[in-house]
């Protein structure tokens, strides 16, 4: 090749603004979509995380508390018991703070760039079509 653009037919010379230059051009736009839904469902999951977590603590410290003792108290017995969902439980909170931010983030950008549109549209000449045209009255 000598270094022009050529299109499908082998004429050369410049293409403005095609679909894939305008895809390029985006930014961060590129990006939002999939960071909102990743956030979304990695926030969801991790509330849902969260609160299994809260009923097997509260489960284990019920069936704990049965025999008269308490999961409070400074024994090794009911520190491990606290302790038992610990790292899930840590876990679960940066999971969600993450996703949060994720999704706050995609958010943002998608409402920052919501009338910035650089689409284009292949097929439109700049004729309006309404009913009639279509149906041919």
């Amino acid at each position: 090749m000598d270094g022009r653009d050529t299109d499908d037919f082998g004429t050369a010379g410049t293409r403005e603004n095609t679909v894939g230059e305008a895809r390029d051009s985006r930014g961060l736009a590129r990006f939002a979509r999939p960071a909102l839904i990743a956030g979304s469902v990695t926030a969801v999951v991790c509330v849902a995380l969260l609160v299994i977590i809260f009923f097997l603590d509260s489960f284990n410290a019920t069936v704990y508390s049965v025999g008269g003792k308490d999961v409070k108290d400074a024994t090794d017995e009911a520190r491990a018991i606290r302790d038992t969902y610990a790292a899930a439980r840590v876990g679960g909170i940066i999971g969600l703070v993450l996703g949060a931010v994720a999704a706050l983030a995609g958010g943002f950008v998608l409402y920052r760039e919501r009338n910035a549109s650089t689409r284009i549209d292949e097929d439109d000449d700049g004729q309006d079509w309404d009913y009639e045209d279509l149906a041919g009255e």
